[in-house]
């Protein structure tokens, strides 16, 4: 029985069209069942010239209408509160009912985050939720950063609940058995970082059933030290942006090396699957979106420049985190003493 997952079709810098690509791919290649959210009439035609792309079948897709749709420009609050007939509502909205396992949206993060938390609600024992991201490693093993933006200003019950939180991500969707986590601080001794670090190191150590390392550095995010970071939004969403940042500066410098001169450019001929092997790990589009956690559904919000093939991968991720019952389990742990 394939799983139904919900799509803001009008989400993405360049929607509606990667949207429906991303879906047709991932009905080809997962078994899902795609609910494509938006204006009917935009919709509909944009489907039907996508179905005579090459390759191309007749899919599980359905489509949902929605008169409205929250842009990158609006304001999160407001949208939220004005656009009641927005497609990341209905959409969400189609998750509490039961009709869809999760929801996928390219758009308006803050909007996003906002729409979860009133139309899902949050899971018992959670305070607030936090969007969490994959980061690549040395080591070929995916490493879970969170928070990445959703709380700027956390206190220390946060930054524990959300350990608790990746820590169940990490054994369930990323199949991680005993995963590691790590309180990211400028040193590992526990003499470092500011007063919200030294609040919460003793309350991490305290948690049952998680592995708990202690402090970890930015350099340990890539170097496989930890399978689970956690961290306030605004340290973590300025470590992504960074991260980002570097991943495209080490693409340009490494196409740039590569065509400097004629034995470079053999060289390059000849290493062509391992370059392409090297751009695929630091490509975002390979990791879907970054999964809200802590609301009670399933909600992935990808990046704004999210080509067909992120867009797949987020349908994927949210059918994934479906499947895995997660947020049980979140519930369940939370409720140990």
């Amino acid at each position: 029985m394939p799983i139904e997952i919900v799509v803001d079709a009008m989400g993405s810098d360049r929607a509606p069209e990667p949207e429906i690509r991303g879906a047709l791919l991932a009905c080809r290649h997962f078994d899902v069942c795609v609910h494509l959210v938006g204006p009917e009439e935009v919709l509909r035609p944009a489907l039907d010239k996508a179905l005579r792309w090459p390759g191309a079948t007749e899919p599980n897709i359905r489509i949902v209408h929605a008169s409205e749709w929250i842009t990158m420009d609006d304001k999160a609050a407001q949208a939220v509160r004005a656009k009641r007939d927005s497609s990341m509502r209905v959409g969400l909205r189609m998750v509490r009912e039961g009709t869809a396992a999760g929801f996928f949206t390219a758009g308006n993060t803050g909007a996003a985050m906002a729409t979860a938390k009133m139309v899902l609600g949050m899971l018992a024992g959670v305070h607030r939720p936090a969007l969490a991201t994959i980061v690549p490693t040395i080591t070929g093993t995916p490493s879970l950063l969170l928070d990445v933006g959703a709380n700027v200003d956390c206190d220390p019950d946060n930054l524990v609940q959300f350990a608790v939180m990746g820590n169940m991500y990490a054994r369930s969707v990323l199949h991680t058995a005993s995963p590691r986590v790590g309180l990211l601080s400028i040193g590992e001794e526990d003499s470092k970082g500011n007063a919200l670090i030294h609040d919460t190191l003793p309350l991490l150590r305290a948690v049952p059933g998680i592995d708990f390392i202690g402090n970890v550095e930015g350099r340990d995010l890539f170097n496989g030290r930890s399978d689970v970071t956690v961290c306030d939004g605004f340290v973590g969403n300025v470590a992504l942006k960074s991260i980002e940042g570097a991943a495209k500066l080490f693409s340009v410098m490494l196409r740039e090396a590569l065509k400097s001169t004629v034995t470079s450019q053999v060289g390059a001929l000849l290493s062509r699957r391992a370059f392409a092997d090297f751009k695929k790990r630091l490509d975002y589009s390979e990791y879907g979106g970054a999964p809200l956690l802590g609301v009670r559904g399933v909600c992935i919000v990808g990046h704004g420049s999210s080509n067909e093939r992120a867009i797949m991968n987020g349908i994927r991720v949210a059918a994934e985190f479906a499947q895995a019952e997660v947020n049980s389990g979140i519930e369940a742990a939370l409720r140990q003493p």
